[in-house]
């Protein structure tokens, strides 16, 4: 089950970060009003079985953390986006209909 929290600070950001050394952090990247983006949400929401803190990013409404991330983590921008973050890096990401809990 993932337990989502609305990414909407960059202290928030920094606390994720710090989190990820403890444990895995999933960000969300996404657009409201996208259809794929809904579809990716909700495929993620099936699939996982596993206690995971998810962190979900409106990226119509905080373009300015979304760019920090891509900086942060050296990933290209995409949308929607699964991040997966452990011990301050992104390990793995994936884009559009890639986004699996499986991966």
């Amino acid at each position: 089950m993932l337990i989502w929290e609305e990414l909407l600070t960059l202290d928030q950001l920094i606390e994720l970060d710090k989190l990820s050394f403890l444990e895995y952090v999933i960000i969300f990247k996404h657009s409201t009003s996208c259809s794929i983006s809904e579809v990716a949400k909700l495929r993620l929401e099936g699939e996982s079985e596993m206690h995971i803190k998810a962190f979900n990013l409106d990226l119509k409404s905080h373009r300015d953390i979304s760019r920090l991330i891509s900086e942060k983590y050296s990933i290209h921008h995409e949308s929607p986006q699964i991040l997966l973050i452990k011990n301050g890096e992104c390990c793995y990401d994936a884009s559009h209909f890639d986004i699996t809990i499986s991966e």
